[in-house]
């Protein structure tokens, strides 16, 4: 490599081959979270000098080889996530399905988990996640298509090449994550086999949907738990069918999900994030453990009112004190969203926007926010008892969350924080955030867990070894 001398001149002290190799391999690692105008400005502000974005697109298409200092590459490498302290030596493992920006993964690897294995599709989303979560290629894999793994999407692949290749691809894991995707289930024919002879009822229940794809990982793997998360519409879906085909499924396989069968009421499985955030948002968790591990005796998310803050986060809390007036909403959009919510008000409907002030719990954030904002505005004084048009509430406008709040309102900063790194657009932020989770809520669930999971991957292990 390269050391810089004084007034930032770069003196080139030999570099071999293998160190034009590290830097290239550096450089691509950081090129798969930050684009090349970033990484130049990145150089040039740190480390002085006048990189552009086609230096670095020189480099990348192999025109002229990266010559980086030690300063420079020590800078790049500071825009990666750390390793965390306790991996290489975790209490357990666990893969992350359909993983966003990584909200569900946050809470276990608090808890001393190791991340082996992750799947997620958005190319947006990757940026994120390789921001903010380490992902050491030794150890851990990164996979885009969960069905080139499972191989749901060929027809012609029977059950045991699908597990053959799962159990190949996938690393063993003591623990399953997935917030998979709610599709439609179709269950027209749940009584048949398909042509291709499958064994498992649950197959045939949820083929064509994706929990059929994580169920098939569970079936190949047998971690000793999991943890899912979905909509709470799930449970009403088609009638609640939808929801009794996925509890059977799992019932299949070994597993059983806690609070199941709870009696009609409030239902613990379905936790609402204001909880532990200023904002409405139901999620349904089943949590699982393998039957035959003997470990899942007694535990209920009921307990998790346990692990609820004694002083929530108010609205106002999560709010920057200074923000760029891009974000507050044009006349015209204002005027649109005021006159639309007041034709609804006088028919008797809800719909509208939702103007949250400091004291307020907002309303559940959407990846559609980047659209108009509508659902969470923030209140910066508009009156309601002037003209709408008065010169007091043109100024008065209300805006959008910034990219930052929504980390703050999802959990993954908390007040006054601006750690979660957001290497993408706003548009994409947005729409990132809105398809997440409340991270402390599973950060809760997680600790509920532990505890468990340390007791079932020990039995696991213990069975195992007399197998084998």
């Amino acid at each position: 490599m390269l050391s810089t001398g004084s007034n930032s001149e770069l003196l080139f002290d030999g570099p071999t081959e293998l160190n034009v190799e590290e830097d290239m391999a550096l450089i691509f690692k950081i090129l798969e979270i930050y684009d090349q105008k970033k990484v130049a400005e990145v150089l040039n502000q740190k480390c002085g000098g006048n990189r552009s974005r086609e230096t670095i697109n020189r480099w990348v298409k192999g025109k002229m080889q990266p010559r980086l200092s030690h300063l420079e590459y020590i800078t790049l490498e500071g825009l990666l996530p750390k390793k965390p302290i306790h991996y290489g030596q975790s209490k357990f493992t666990f893969i992350d399905l359909f993983a966003g920006i990584g909200g569900i993964r946050k809470g276990f690897d608090e808890i001393g988990g190791e991340c082996v294995f992750t799947s997620e599709w958005n190319d947006f989303s990757v940026r994120t996640y390789k921001a903010n979560h380490y992902c050491d290629p030794k150890t851990h894999t990164f996979n885009k298509d969960i069905r080139d793994v499972t191989l749901s999407n060929d027809p012609t692949i029977t059950e045991g090449q699908a597990y053959a290749h799962i159990d190949k691809e996938v690393p063993d894991h003591d623990v399953l994550l997935a917030g998979f995707p709610c599709q439609p289930f179709s269950l027209a024919g749940v009584s048949k086999k398909n042509s291709m002879g499958r064994k498992h009822g649950f197959e045939c229940d949820a083929q064509g949907t994706l929990f059929f794809d994580v169920c098939r990982i569970i079936a190949a793997k047998r971690p000793a738990t999991f943890m899912l998360e979905n909509v709470k519409n799930l449970k009403s879906h088609d009638k609640g069918k939808t929801f009794k085909v996925i509890c059977e499924a799992l019932d299949d396989l070994g597993y059983d999900v806690a609070d199941v069968n709870f009696p009609e009421g409030k239902d613990p499985k379905v936790i609402d994030g204001a909880r532990f955030v200023p904002q409405h948002r139901e999620r349904i968790v089943l949590v699982g453990f393998r039957r035959d591990l003997d470990v899942h005796q007694g535990f209920t998310l009921t307990s998790i009112a346990n692990l609820m803050p004694a002083d929530r986060p108010a609205f106002g809390d999560i709010l920057e004190p200074v923000v760029d007036a891009k974000y507050t909403l044009t006349p015209k959009l204002w005027e649109y969203l005021f006159n639309y919510a007041k034709k609804h008000r006088e028919k008797g409907n809800g719909f509208g926007f939702g103007l949250t002030g400091p004291e307020d719990t907002a309303r559940t954030l959407s990846a559609r926010y980047h659209k108009d904002g509508s659902e969470i505005l923030v209140d910066r004084g508009f009156d309601y008892n002037l003209d709408f048009h008065d010169e007091r509430n043109v100024i008065n406008r209300p805006r959008r969350l910034t990219p930052k709040e929504c980390a703050r309102l999802m959990g993954f900063d908390g007040p006054e924080e601006s750690n979660f790194v957001i290497p993408v657009s706003d548009t994409q932020a947005y729409r990132q955030f809105g398809n997440s989770v409340v991270v402390p809520v599973f950060k809760a669930v997680a600790q509920l867990m532990k505890s468990r999971i340390v007791k079932g991957k020990a039995e696991a292990d213990r069975i195992n070894t007399l197998v084998g």
